[in-house]
């Protein structure tokens, strides 16, 4: 008990990290569409200064895993967060497409640059306390996000204007990272410090951790599509997928590390590969609106914890620094997240919504096929 100790204000600062990242990136959503009409975008142009955010993010992830590798991430964890919190207000003033595409570019940079160093200060508490942590700490990041969104859509709902919103959203994001400062590690990783191109296990890690991201990103962006396309609400209440969805992950990450264990990560891989799968299929199959809504918190309970233990397996791997490791599965699954809606979006073209939700389930059954790889490491 004495070891936890030593290290509970590093897991806190872990944990207000990831809520930090969560809450910044939430607070965008509910901004949009008046960031779009400030700038007088079509649904395309809008499209295309959102790249800017993606391609920021790719660009700062290895970079982040390198700079981590030689000094540690605490230094990085601070340019995240408090780029986050600088960027954020300015979103909403930018007057022009070229400005907003700037900004969108360094918000993304601080929030890829804050995901990759969160997750190896996570590790190396995880490592320090030689116990499963890392479902908590995610659990953190989609509260933040729930908090986030909320906290935004309440203050536009009641007039806030649009810079007061975003400045009020940046001083929350504030207070949580003057809260972290004092606790982060101040610890080199001692790792080797030239670059080095993922393989071996690093790769399986980052293709598996691109399809759980791409489950939670064909929620978000289809769930409502699909529920209006088998006519399970009305189309106001399209977005009752996503909540439930969202709930159910924040309780299964919230239990998570008791769960890996109890279970141990083999078989948390096997059944949350399964459990989202049902998910899916009863989505799809289900003949009564309640039973099939039902399949939202199956997809929520079973692709909660698969993350988290990706990210775990990447820190203990020893075929590359943990730091690099990181990194290169953070930029793997972020690409998921960016390409694979629009991937969904080709095939249901091609086919219909449905179909390319069973080609999602397919993709998913390729979790339990690899976990015993993934548990080994």
């Amino acid at each position: 008990m004495a070891e936890f100790s030593s290290t509970a204000p590093a897991r806190l600062a872990t944990r207000l990290t990831f809520f930090t990242a969560g809450f910044a990136m939430a607070c965008c959503a509910p901004l949009f569409p008046f960031i779009k009409k400030n700038v007088a975008a079509d649904t395309t142009e809008f499209g295309l200064l959102l790249l800017c955010f993606g391609l920021g993010s790719i660009i700062a992830m290895p970079l982040t895993g390198f700079v981590a590798a030689r000094h540690g991430p605490r230094s990085m964890v601070l340019l995240g967060g408090f780029g986050l919190i600088i960027f954020l207000p300015p979103l909403t003033i930018a007057e022009t497409p070229f400005i907003l595409g700037s900004f969108l570019f360094l918000f993304g940079a601080s929030l890829g640059t804050i995901d990759v160093a969160m997750n190896i200060h996570g590790v190396a508490v995880e490592s320090q306390e030689k116990r499963s942590l890392m479902s908590n700490f995610h659990a953190q990041f989609s509260i933040g996000g729930l908090f986030g969104a909320g906290l935004m859509t309440l203050l536009l709902s009641v007039g806030v204007p649009l810079v007061i919103t975003a400045i009020i959203g940046a001083a929350v994001a504030l207070l949580a990272m003057l809260l972290t400062v004092p606790r982060l590690l101040r610890v080199s990783v001692a790792e080797q410090s030239r670059f080095v191109f993922p393989h071996g296990i690093v790769l399986l890690l980052g293709l598996v951790a691109a399809i759980a991201f791409l489950v939670e990103g064909a929620v978000l962006d289809w769930g409502a599509l699909l529920i209006i396309d088998r006519q399970l609400t009305t189309p106001q209440s399209a977005g009752v997928g996503y909540i439930l969805f969202s709930a159910a992950m924040v309780i299964a990450r919230l239990t998570g590390d008791r769960i890996v264990g109890v279970l141990g990560e083999f078989w948390v891989l096997i059944l949350g590969g399964i459990i989202t799968i049902l998910g899916i299929a009863t989505i799809l199959l289900a003949a009564l609106p309640l039973v099939a809504l039902v399949g939202f918190v199956l997809i929520g309970l079973g692709s909660a914890n698969l993350v988290p233990i990706f990210f775990s397996a990447a820190g203990r791997q020893e075929v590359m620094p943990a730091s690099l490791a990181i990194a290169s599965v953070t930029t793997t699954a972020y690409a998921g997240v960016l390409i694979g809606p629009a991937m969904i979006g080709f095939a249901a073209d091609l086919t219909s919504l449905p179909i390319a939700f069973w080609l999602l389930a397919l993709l998913i059954a390729f979790v339990p096929f690899t976990a015993y790889l993934v548990a080994k490491h």
